[in-house]
């Protein structure tokens, strides 16, 4: 018996040769009809036998392309039309733009191959790729994805990669960037000061030859440029780092293999299988001793950022030279990452010595993905290339259109309809004026992308924030209403939203840095039992004076003076020996301590982050921060596993007194590594209790505190005995970049 059923799928379906497998099964089964790209997804229409059709359907979901993700699948049964033979239609680009877009996918292996092959038309082609690989959220400009609508439809296809894009057979039908070196980019190879010296091939050769001599370059990558340098170069580092004022932030390094990586870092089977994951992303991993990779890249850190190639031009840098590249991303500090040539020669040129570019133009700057694992599971760092801008699927229908806008640092922002939040790259800290327009931009990517119209924007509470004055800004002129969210609340809401929790009361453990209070503080170490409308805050610390107020964030030194005032007053000769002490002049003691009593620049904190920053002074671990969350990170250096001793918190009403723990660490007189384990081990015990005594309500760890794997992993050790489920987020950051999912969610 014959039937004719019309399919509509909707997901990551355009991009990923979905048409053309299509084509291939409707051919195996003998049925006839089409196949079609729209603004939703993919319409198949098919006709046949209908054992011939269960099995096309069969073989739609089990045999689908690998970087296909059906999201829905409608089925509808039509009369009977006739159709002559099965046929792929020109794309639909009218109607609302419900597809998903890619993200960027690392170099396929078939691609490499051809591109090792001295007999292949494309035998190291920098820009080689197919349907199941290269870039595409970074280079489309409008939906649906079609060539026409990226930044490849200036390269004209040659004869040959003509009749792949039109082969339904071949691996390149309808790749929307294929090109060769016949029709496509090239790379050209100029001096900082902008005089050409090589193209193609010859720029290349001329890379690694640079390189070998210990210079800075910048290369174009997928999403931006990249500052790159010998990572076993101490001269080239420090020369880096100096020219980019970049401190003492760790670099990433990309290594040529997985074994590369292996003689350089300590990695388990799950880590090594996210960093041979297609979506390539930085991952924090173990490094070991010994080694000639320069002290500098990651100083004063056990761990380092690996991460392998994922374009052919970095395959080939990388097997060409031979050693293990620094790859940062280039760009001005708090500044969005350069992807346009112009832009590179205008604000590079300072920091390099040569600039690599080439003509594929990069219309969506996408930074790197870094990760880090977290009791086996993956847990973001940053989210970006290689999974955005995917969406998340969420517990409920949004009942309108909504536009989250995040808070300050680490930014994203995010759209939401139906049961669907689409989070955007990475934007960063909102500082500068560049980065406040990169924020902007990327909004109005995102309303053009998907001919988004938001009914309702959403912000954090903070007054300050660039954020949240551009939501205020934007809500009264287009006339629609703005909601603000607590910054704790809207962490507890992205985790409420990845756990499928769709109603009913959570409790969720929000520790950070900062996040604007309702009473006008600055809180940290959230214990807030909450649900999608509201929240009661249960338990929080005690607050501490920040001693010169923004200061403090940066100086370690002045949270723990701050702490040791409140618990010994002006006379702190009993415990002078602690090391903060050490770094301050008796004068600036006293004085400091006069601040401190009248209140001067002196706002009151919650934070749980802070708190590790005090730790960190007072142990001798760090006075100043050369970038945030950099005590934290290095008190995770000296954690010790079978130490169970834990210092004293008490709990009195609703505040956690942190007095207790901080006077047992000051009298502490072992070594570095039983005070920072006592100390962390008092957090998890404090968060233990706490989960313990609501043991009957869902609940969860959010907030950049808990990208300390030490303290999350020893809360879920102690949670698992007393057999509590804890939730961790595995699908956004823990920190301020998953927060635009949880303001989603409070419209």
């Amino acid at each position: 018996m014959k039937k004719r059923i019309r399919i509509h799928l909707t997901g990551a379906v355009q991009g990923v040769g979905f048409r053309p497998f299509v084509y291939n099964i409707a051919l195996k089964h003998n049925l006839t009809g089409y196949v079609i790209n729209d603004t939703h997804g993919v319409v198949i229409e098919v006709e046949g036998e209908e054992d011939g059709i269960n099995r096309f359907l069969i073989s739609l979901n089990s045999e689908k392309p690998p970087l296909a993700h059906i999201f829905s699948q409608e089925l509808e049964e039509l009369p009977l039309y006739g159709f002559k033979e099965f046929t792929i239609r020109k794309s639909e680009s009218s109607g609302k733009k419900e597809v998903f877009i890619l993200p960027d996918i690392s170099v396929c292996d078939q691609c490499l191959s051809e591109m090792n092959d001295e007999s292949d038309r494309r035998y190291r082609y920098p820009f080689i790729n197919c349907t199941n690989c290269g870039p595409r959220f970074s280079i489309i400009e409008r939906l649906p994805y079609d060539r026409p609508n990226t930044t490849m439809k200036k390269f004209k296809m040659c004869p040959d990669c003509e009749k792949e894009y039109k082969d339904p057979a071949n691996r390149r039908f309808h790749a929307q960037p294929n090109a060769c070196p016949v029709c496509g980019p090239y790379l050209s190879l100029y001096t900082s000061d902008k005089e050409f010296v090589a193209e193609k091939e010859e720029a290349l050769k001329k890379v690694v030859e640079l390189l070998a001599d210990g210079k800075i370059l910048a290369v174009k990558g997928i999403g931006g440029f990249h500052l790159v340098c010998d990572a076993t170069d101490d001269e080239a580092i420090n020369l880096l780092r100096e020219r980019k004022r970049r401190g003492e932030k760790p670099f990433a390094v990309m290594f040529r293999d997985i074994d590369q990586i292996k003689a350089y870092a300590s990695i388990t089977a799950f880590e090594e299988a996210v960093i041979l994951s297609p979506e390539r992303p930085i991952v924090v991993v173990k490094s070991r001793e010994k080694t000639d990779l320069s002290s500098g890249v990651a100083p004063y850190l056990d761990r380092i950022g690996v991460f392998l190639p994922y374009s052919p031009l970095h395959y080939l840098l990388l097997e060409d030279y031979g050693k293990p590249l620094v790859m940062t991303s280039a760009n001005l500090s708090d500044e969005p990452i350069v992807k346009d040539n112009d832009e590179a020669f205008e604000k590079l040129s300072i920091f390099t010595d040569y600039i690599l570019v080439h003509n594929r133009d990069i219309r969506n700057r996408v930074d790197d993905s870094v990760v880090r694992i977290i009791d086996k599971k993956i847990s973001f760092i940053r989210r970006s290339r290689g999974y955005a801008p995917l969406p998340i699927k969420l517990p409920f229908e949004l009942e309108k259109k909504v536009l989250a806008v995040g808070g300050h640092q680490k930014n994203t922002i995010a759209i939401g309809f139906d049961n669907k939040a689409f989070l955007s790259q990475h934007i960063g800290d909102l500082e500068t004026l560049d980065a406040c327009k990169n924020f902007e931009e990327v909004i109005e990517r995102f309303f053009d992308l998907y001919s988004f119209e938001p009914e309702v924007i959403v912000s954090d509470m903070h007054p300050g924030y660039y954020s949240t004055k551009w939501a205020k800004n934007f809500a009264e002129k287009r006339n629609i209403p703005l909601i603000q969210v607590q910054h704790h609340h809207a962490h507890a809401l992205s985790l409420m939203a990845e756990g499928g929790i769709e109603d009913g009361l959570f409790l969720s453990v929000s520790w950070d840095g900062t996040g604007y209070g309702t009473d006008g503080n600055i809180w940290g170490s959230e214990f807030l039992l909450c649900d999608y409308r509201g929240f009661k805050r249960l338990f929080h610390f005690d607050y501490f004076k920040l001693l010169g107020g923004e200061r403090a964030v940066k100086e370690p030194k002045r949270v723990a003076l701050s702490i040791l005032f409140d618990m010994y007053g002006k006379d702190l000769d009993k415990v002078s020996d602690i090391e903060t002490l050490k770094v301050f002049s008796s004068k600036e003691i006293e004085l400091m301590f006069n601040v401190w009593k009248k209140g001067v620049n002196c706002p009151l904190s919650s934070s749980a982050g802070r708190l590790f920053d005090a730790a960190a002074s007072i142990i001798g671990i760090r006075q100043t921060l050369s970038y945030e969350g950099q005590s934290g990170m290095i008190m995770e250096n000296f954690y010790r596993w079978d130490v169970e001793d834990f210092y004293p918190v008490e709990i009195k009403n609703d505040v956690l007194d942190w007095r207790p723990l901080f006077d047992a660490l000051v009298n502490d007189r072992s070594d570095v590594e039983m005070k920072v384990t006592r100390f962390i081990n008092a957090l998890a015990h404090l968060i233990y209790r706490v989960l313990a005594e609501y043991s009957d309500v869902p609940a969860g760890l959010t907030g950049g505190v808990f990208q300390n794997r030490f303290l999350t992993e020893k809360v879920l050790i102690l949670a698992e005995k007393e057999r509590l489920k804890i939730l961790t987020h595995r699908k956004v950051p823990p920190n301020d970049g998953g927060i635009s999912l949880g303001q989603l969610l409070k419209s």
